[in-house]
């Protein structure tokens, strides 16, 4: 019992004491709260009085104690200074939030279904009568076009922002009951009740006034549809339904309106066209209205619908409209007011008077294949939705309701509540596939959105609560491995973007996780933390197996885990990781299958003292240490005879940043890059260790520079193995199976890209001997192996530069990758398992693709670098990149804390880990961006190399020199009445001296060889100087002296000659021939009466 007391007055003073401490931090909250109010109105504060940050932090941990997490208090803290009025609890200190989210997360929780309806837009038709109401509306999907028509005769077309591009106003006596476009003529087509409506929408001005009444009609047309056949060219067919039971054909050619509108001068408001003079045919299928009608193209043929019990559906082909021979039909009670084709499921719905939805498979007649029961009044409109499935019904009690086609399931059932009930009908309903949108219309336009548009585009990615720290992948299991800062990780599956499990606090609470590395088999998993603590895990379960516990005197060292490698194992049942430590260690940790414990075998010595001498490469020599175990890098020592100790400068970071290994037959290589931009290369196979490169002035310190400006941010081998390069030859990058191209302007529409690979050269480049020597063992006499070339160094550095180096240091090529902005700093590289691709991100949030296969081949031509892409993939800074090969995506993580998916070589988006629905791969999505995005994917252009930069200009006349040589200028002189204003008379000599062109063998030269640029006609032109005119009264002569300086241009004289040399006796030529008699300022200028 006193055991039990003690535990009850313990857990009683806990809460007591918590209960004082919530009291003291709502009094500190207050306080803070307080002084933001008294600065925002002005008030002054004493300094010391004032409640930064720091003092509110220590408050909090007085109060609460140290586990509270020092960003959770910076964003309450943060909170509290925005907005001291704000409701603000005290669970947020710990990280714990309420559910208040924002209003659009609870509607997508609420309304997580097919259309979110909050979210529905309304347009109002300007310029519409009174009580109109729009009678049609139809889509046209190649050109992103609307055209709605309302009853009382106004036509609009809207472009792909929703805005009116242009519209008209059809004065009838009778209402409008359908309209189409016209996919060969480029018109609209509208039908009344009497008579048929072709406007020209893409005429200006005036001429949006004018179309065509094609009248009269036997019977009152009720609907239209164009058949859309691409093989004709000029030329349309109209299919009309009338309250007759009729179907009429009627086919219009660009003759029709073209012609007779060309000869037409008067501004007309309409042009009547009689009927008579089209060529019609038509047939009675029906016994009663014809309601719908439609051209199935997928069929090849028409159907029509009807309110006749019998003959209310008919499928056929055009060519029973001229015959009498039987035709399909389906018969269904009280008939069909509507019908669509759903071309996946093969199925064709019908809705009518009966309340229910019918499946009709095409060939079957007799039957249909399923029913959908649930309206509750007439059904009046139908549209599929193609890509999802999905079929939307619409009731004349203005319900809709979305039913699954493949499991004819209901998912969705929702009604327009605008105006009254005794407000008219929905006349009108249809599917936006462009932009995932249902359309409808009555007295006004409401568009219902998708909620997974909504979501793609509206909502903000967010993978993790706080940002990126790692993300892999897993090509064996396919599969995302995440961690945050907060120390979460999560697997997601890649295809669908399901998350599988999660780990929290993996290392510990409250320890960040800043590395991890996924083994080639692809079962487990290594992660790193800031305390140099280090984990492996099974994949597959996320179950815990070994551990290198935190050393005791490791604070001292900064023991941070930048990178892990795990290691091909020399033997089995053994797990070798290299790492990467923050202060530049590179050490290897092993791991035996019987312990549980992790262990650090081998460290690398640090070689950045000797290298900053003069020396570029020291020499290896193996340890006496005799190891029983079988390690991928042998203990090595530094040999180095005069070597003088440097004192180093604290304000210089040497620390390595980041490295690479690479460990095929013939290498044993790993590459360093450093925060002052060495790169450093160990080769263990001839056990050197090497200054590839060194900045200038990386070892000095100049404070009016940035510190970080030769760090090297990341670093990659390069290296095709034969196998890779055996396939390269055949292969390329893309495969045919691409996906469509994108609409952003800067995008070129985002044409396919493919990057061809060359063929691979046998040239061998000189490597060192050692690895000379290996690769000659491999490969003994062996002339068909394509041989193996040597690996080549990328680094991606803080200035935006891409250099790739040699093996030897020389550098290949130095590129700035083409953003929308200036040099930006890269953060990441990727490559893909044969190395035809390369990817990197920067710190904008841009992703940029480059082809590199052609390059690596030697002789490095800087030429085949290409960046084939460029896209704005995240808002803030990119942390990962990654390539997945065999779906053609690639995956970017970001300190926004999201995860995104592309596609590779358009830069679609596809979606983010995280989000609510699932991933759609295979099928190509729609073009839309995320909402922190609003860059279009930038795509480089090949410039072609059989284009000439020169532009080529043809003349139709040239100059004749006999013809200037027998020409007189008398009739010039003596003409007698000047010609009229703004009439030039064409009697000129120059003018009456050209001809048509000659064949030559030889291209022809102008008189001035300076100014060949110019043509044969217009560098043909002579030249005169005028010192000065102060009139137009007084022009020169054209003739005599000034004809003999003209013929002396005659091709062959120097460049420049007759204006240098001749300049004074030309001035005074042109003083002695000025013909006051001939006034040519009337020809250019008009008289004006005074």
């Amino acid at each position: 019992m006193d055991i039990r007391e003690e535990k009850h007055l313990s857990i009683e003073l806990q809460i007591s004491n918590f209960r004082t401490a919530l009291k003291e931090f709502e009094k500190l909250v207050e306080h803070v709260a307080a002084q933001k109010r008294d600065e925002r109105a002005g008030l002054f504060i004493q300094r010391e009085d004032i409640i930064d940050y720091d003092k509110f932090y220590v408050a909090v941990q007085e109060l609460f104690g140290p586990e509270v997490k020092n960003q959770d208090v910076k964003c309450f803290y943060r909170k509290l200074c925005n907005n001291p009025d704000a409701s603000i609890d005290w669970c947020e200190i710990f990280g714990y939030f309420s559910s208040e989210e924002d209003s659009l997360a609870s509607q997508m929780d609420e309304e997580n279904l097919v259309f979110l309806i909050s979210r529905k837009q309304r347009v109002v038709i300007s310029g519409s009568r009174r009580r109109d109401v729009i009678k049609c509306i139809v889509k046209i999907p190649q050109l992103d076009l609307l055209i709605t028509a309302s009853q009382k005769g106004l036509i609009t077309v809207f472009n792909s922002q929703m805005r009116v591009q242009t519209s008209t106003n059809v004065t009838d006596t009778s209402w409008i009951t359908g309209c189409d476009y016209l996919s060969q003529l480029k018109r609209i087509v509208a039908t009344t009740e009497r008579t048929i409506i072709v406007w020209d929408y893409k005429a200006q001005g005036s001429g949006q006034e004018n179309y065509f009444v094609i009248k009269p009609m036997d019977h009152c047309l009720l609907c239209v549809c164009v058949v859309s056949l691409p093989d004709q060219l000029c030329r349309d067919d109209i299919l009309l339904g009338d309250d007759g039971g009729f179907v009429n054909k009627f086919t219009v050619n660009s003759d029709d309106f073209g012609l007779k509108q060309a000869k037409s001068k008067k501004k007309l408001q309409s042009q009547v066209l009689d009927s008579k003079n089209f060529t019609s045919v038509k047939r009675k299928l029906h016994n009663d209205w014809v309601m719908k009608i439609r051209y199935i193209t997928a069929l090849s043929c028409f159907g029509s619908c009807s309110l006749d019990s019998v003959h209310s559906l008919v499928l056929e082909s055009l060519k029973r409209l001229e015959d009498n021979l039987p035709v399909r039909e389906f018969s269904m009670p009280r008939g069909a007011n509507t019908f669509c084709y759903c071309m996946k499921a093969n199925v064709i719905i019908t809705g009518g008077d009966d309340k229910v939805l019918r499946l009709w498979h095409p060939n079957i007649s007799t039957k249909p294949v399923g029913k959908l029961v649930g309206h509750m009044f007439s059904i009046m409109e139908i549209v599929t939705n193609e890509k999802d499935q999905h079929v939307i019904s619409l009731s004349s009690a203005k319900v809709f309701r979305v039913w699954d086609i493949q499991t004819l399931s209901l998912l969705q059932v929702f009604h327009d509540s605008h105006g009254g009930p005794g407000d008219m009908q929905i006349y009108s309903m249809v599917y936006d596939s462009n932009h995932g949108m249902l359309i409808t219309g009555s007295s006004v336009m409401d568009m219902y959105p998708l909620t997974r548009m909504v979501q793609d585009t509206k909502q903000i990615p967010h993978t993790h609560e706080r940002e990126i720290n790692v993300m892999l992948y897993n090509r064996y299991f396919h599969q995302v491995l995440t961690i945050c800062s907060e120390s979460i990780i999560k697997v997601w599956e890649l295809e669908t973007g399901l998350q599988i499990y999660q780990i929290l606090d993996p290392h510990g609470f409250s320890v960040e996780l800043t590395s991890a590395a996924i083994d080639e088999t692809g079962f487990l998993f290594a992660t790193g933390a800031y305390n140099g603590t280090i984990k492996i895990w099974d994949f597959g379960s996320g179950q815990e197996m070994k551990v290198l516990p935190e050393g005791k005197d490791w604070k001292e060292e900064e023991p941070w885990i930048r990178r892990l490698i795990f290691l091909k194992a020399q033997e089995k049942h053994q797990h070798l990781v290299l790492t990467l430590e923050r202060n530049g260690k590179i050490k290897m940790v092993q791991g035996k299958e019987e312990e549980a414990y992790l262990v650090v075998i081998w460290e690398l010595p640090n070689v950045m003292p000797f290298l900053q001498d003069v020396n570029h490469t020291v020499h290896l020599r193996t340890s006496p240490k005799h190891r029983s175990l079988r390690i991928p890098f042998p203990d090595v020592e530094l040999v180095e005879k005069n070597f003088s100790q440097h004192i180093n400068s604290s304000a210089i970071s040497m620390e390595v940043n980041c490295i690479d290994l690479l460990q095929v037959e013939g290498y044993n290589l790993i590459v360093a890059g450093t925060l002052n931009g060495v790169i450093i290369l160990w080769n263990f196979v001839n056990s050197t260790v090497k200054e590839l490169y060194r900045p200038e002035d990386c070892f000095t310190v100049d404070p009016d520079l940035d510190p970080k400006r030769f760090r090297i941010n990341n670093i990659l081998f390069l290296f095709r193995s034969p196998e890779c390069a055996r396939r390269s030859s055949q292969d390329s990058v893309c495969s045919s199976s691409q996906c469509d191209s994108s609409k952003g302007p800067q995008s070129n529409k985002g044409s396919k890209q493919s990057i061809h690979d060359n063929e691979v050269k046998g040239e061998k480049t000189d490597v060192t001997a050692g690895e000379q020597q290996l690769v000659d063992k491999k490969q003994p006499g062996d002339t068909n192996v394509i041989d193996t070339q040597p690996p080549v160094i990328v680094t991606a550095h803080e200035d935006g530069h891409l250099r790739f180096w040699t093996m030897e240091g020389k550098l290949l090529k130095n590129m700035l990758p083409f953003t929308k902005h200036s040099a930006i700093s890269l953060t990441s590289l990727y490559t893909d398992s044969c190395t035809r691709v390369l990817l990197t991100g920067n710190v904008e949030g841009h992703v940029i693709l480059c082809s590199i296969s052609s390059f690596l081949d030697p002789p490095h031509e800087e030429k085949k670098l290409k960046q084939l892409l460029a896209w704005r993939a995240h808002s803030l800074e990119i942390i990962q990149v990654i390539y997945v090969e065999d779906k053609q995506m690639v995956l970017t993580a970001s300190i926004d804390g999201s995860v995104r998916l592309w596609h590779a070589f358009n830069g679609h988006y596809c979606g983010y880990f995280g989000q609510r629905r699932m991933f759609e791969i295979s099928q190509t999505s729609d073009f839309i961006l995320p909402c922190d995005v609003n860059e279009y994917p930038i795509e480089i252009k090949e410039e072609n190399k059989f284009t000439e930069k020169k532009q080529k200009y043809e003349y139709p006349l040239v100059f004749d020199q006999q013809k200037w040589k027998k020409m007189s200028s008398m009739s010039l002189l003596f003409k007698r009445t000047p010609p009229k204003a703004f009439e030039v008379d064409h009697d000129f000599k120059f003018f009456k001296s050209l001809s048509s062109p000659k064949i030559r063998r030889r291209a022809l030269k102008g008189f001035l060889t300076e100014n060949r640029e110019a043509g044969i006609v217009f560098g043909s032109l002579p030249i005169y100087r005028v010192p000065s005119p102060t009139s137009l009264r007084f022009l020169p002569l054209i003739g005599s002296d000034a004809q003999r300086e003209s013929a002396d241009g005659i091709p062959g004289k120097k460049k420049g000659v007759h204006v240098q040399h001749e300049k004074m006796s030309r001035r005074r030529s042109l003083k002695r021939h000025l013909v006051p008699q001939i006034n040519l300022a009337s020809s250019f200028f008009p008289s004006i009466s005074k």
